[in-house]
């Protein structure tokens, strides 16, 4: 058995189905093709091994968890198990009953993601017009006395309009606002010109945000400079199957949300194997800890404990090689991908999106 570290974060993928149609959905483009294998008795098991391996805290995600039927089951099975339940959800189908009993079962926080300030600017993103049943579901949260994340991915389309966005936040009585600048993985990837802001909108985003973080201590805002223009890649989920385990709809324990995407590694499964075998012995799972693994520059960077060589799966998206030296860093050999790809972003006009399956609404 291989010297893993342990793991403080579960993050449960119970479902790859949604009914928004987000254009940078972070899910499997072939989402359709990974089967739900996990029951709410599977998904228990699951849970009481995190917790043994020190595990804290489980996001229940997916796609969209409370299509899950059994949803208050996982829920109670996680706060049995002694962790803290935190929901991610659209907000599109979650009832302000339903969030009772689920809060009464143990969830201790939920995160609503927005697309943006008003109904057409969000559902032009989303592709389904749900504005005004996500801005109820965070509503509801606040009068249950949940903590309330807000997250909204920020990209070309409305980084203009991050004090606006702020102040939703504190009009909703939002604890935490997370302003996640656009991921170029899933769908993302493919609409990357559409997507990708200029320099500019960067800077001035991230002022903005300082300005509010002055100006309020709530909500806390937490603003991160996209890869794409920091030049410097940040540590992939705090390090390659470091700190977080990430267990998909058919039972797959991957480092990161993105890791089944890459080719010739091999990744176990909770209902073939102990989570703890999953997490410490699988190949896949070893293949980028520690290292050893590096290629040169990152092999001799005073930087590479730190960010770890940057992102795996944006490594293999843009430069085909898992273990290379993420492009998003300007010391790489292969940066100029990057910096081509911001060109063209800021040289064209926005092109349509492309939007999730459209038949993925349940």
């Amino acid at each position: 058995m291989s010297d893993a570290p342990r793991p403080w974060n579960l993050v449960a993928e119970l479902t790859y189905r949604c009914p928004l149609r987000c254009a940078y959905c972070s899910n499997p483009v072939g989402w359709r093709r990974v089967p739900e294998r996990l029951d709410a008795p599977a998904w228990a098991r699951v849970l009481g091994e995190a917790a043994e391996l020190g595990v804290v805290h489980v996001g229940l995600t997916g796609g969209e968890p409370t299509l899950r039927d059994d949803l208050e089951a996982i829920v109670t099975a996680a706060t049995r198990a002694g962790l803290h339940p935190h929901l991610v959800t659209a907000g599109t189908t979650l009832a302000r009953s339903r969030l009772e009993t689920l809060a009464t079962c143990g969830l201790r926080s939920v995160q609503v993601s927005l697309q943006d300030v008003t109904a057409e600017a969000s559902d032009a993103v989303a592709g389904r017009a749900f504005f005004e049943h996500k801005l109820a579901c965070a509503r509801d949260v606040r009068s249950l006395g949940l903590h309330l994340t807000l997250n909204v991915v920020l990209h070309r389309g409305n980084l203009g309009r991050v004090r606006e966005i702020v102040a939703l936040a504190r009009a909703m009585g939002a604890d935490r606002l997370e302003l996640a600048n656009v991921q170029l993985h899933g769908w993302a990837l493919r609409n990357r010109v559409a997507l990708l802001p200029a320099r500019v909108q960067i800077e001035s985003a991230a002022q903005v945000a300082r300005e509010e973080r002055r100006a309020a201590a709530r909500p806390e805002i937490v603003f991160v400079l996209p890869d794409h223009f920091s030049g410097r890649p940040k540590p992939c989920m705090g390090g390659w199957g470091a700190r977080t385990i990430v267990v998909d709809p058919s039972g797959r324990v991957l480092p990161c949300h993105g890791a089944a995407e890459l080719a010739n590694l091999a990744f176990w499964s909770v209902p073939e194997r102990p989570l703890r075998a999953c997490w410490s012995d699988a190949p896949g799972m070893n293949a980028f800890r520690g290292e050893s693994w590096m290629q040169e520059p990152c092999r001799t960077c005073p930087e590479r404990g730190h960010d770890f060589g940057g992102c795996r799966c944006q490594a293999f998206a843009l430069a085909g090689d898992a273990a290379a030296t993420d492009p998003a860093c300007d010391r790489s050999a292969l940066h100029g991908v990057v910096v081509d790809a911001v060109r063209e972003a800021e040289d064209s006009a926005s092109p349509a999106l492309l939007y999730r399956d459209a038949t993925s609404a349940t």
